[in-house]
């Protein structure tokens, strides 16, 4: 039976999850529902709950796809020293990816490669969630949104899934709800802090300003440990 590491999984949902460029346009997503219904807070919840479902399907799906990918190509080649070469590629992917991270500690610039949403993608991003207009829009623009977000989020969930690739699918189902339900907690946990008046948006963007080095080097140390872990056979 094949076994994977739930710490390296763990840590790699948990880098996604403090992506500065997902919270960044989940409180884009608020502040325009806000806006728009500044005396109907159940439309926050039901907007960011709406939202986060569709980043969280949208994931699912991406995930799927990059399984896919790889045990396709596994099977294409049928060399046994695949594996070998598909984790050591992975093991330096997740290295460089949490270098750059940290790099942004210290010398950050927004729209970093691969650690943020290009500046280029930004207005259109903007431009979709403007015309959201209820909880139904949220999720039908968040569908879309996800592939704004891809090049800053989807570095993680590339390795995630070459070390799922090796299992079979209602287990790559299971890992991949696991994930997904840890790379949105900190979407639900917004949605609803703001709901009940815990926090405002506007503090939630602020902090997330405030501390975005913090984030990216938070995100980095713990890409560059599992990418260690897979190079050095850690568990």
């Amino acid at each position: 039976m094949v076994e994977i590491s739930l710490m390296r999984i763990t840590s790699l949902a948990l880098a996604d999850a403090v992506n500065p460029c997902a919270l960044a346009v989940l409180a884009m997503v608020l502040i325009t529902i806000m806006t728009q219904n500044p005396e109907k807070r159940q439309r926050v919840l039901y907007a960011g709950l709406a939202f986060t479902t569709a980043v969280f399907i949208g994931y699912f799906l991406y995930g799927l796809i990059i399984i896919q990918f790889f045990k396709t190509i596994d099977s294409a080649i049928k060399s046994s020293s695949f594996p070998y070469y598909l984790y050591n590629g992975l093991a330096v992917f997740a290295m460089i990816l949490g270098a750059l991270n940290i790099k942004d500690y210290f010398m950050y610039k927004p729209g970093s490669f691969a650690t943020e949403m290009p500046l280029s993608l930004r207005p259109r991003a903007k431009m979709f969630i403007k015309k959201m207009m209820s909880p139904k829009g949220a999720f039908f623009i968040g569908i879309f949104v996800t592939l704004f977000l891809l090049p800053c989020t989807i570095g993680p969930l590339i390795i995630a899934s070459g070390e799922l690739s090796k299992l079979s699918f209602i287990q790559v189902f299971y890992w991949l709800l696991y994930y997904n339900i840890l790379f949105v907690l900190p979407m639900i946990g917004i949605t609803i802090a703001v709901y009940v008046g815990y926090t405002t948006v506007e503090d939630v963007s602020g902090w997330k300003e405030r501390n975005i080095k913090r984030l990216h080097l938070a995100a980095g140390i713990l890409l560059f440990l599992v990418g260690l872990s897979l190079l050095m056979g850690w568990i």
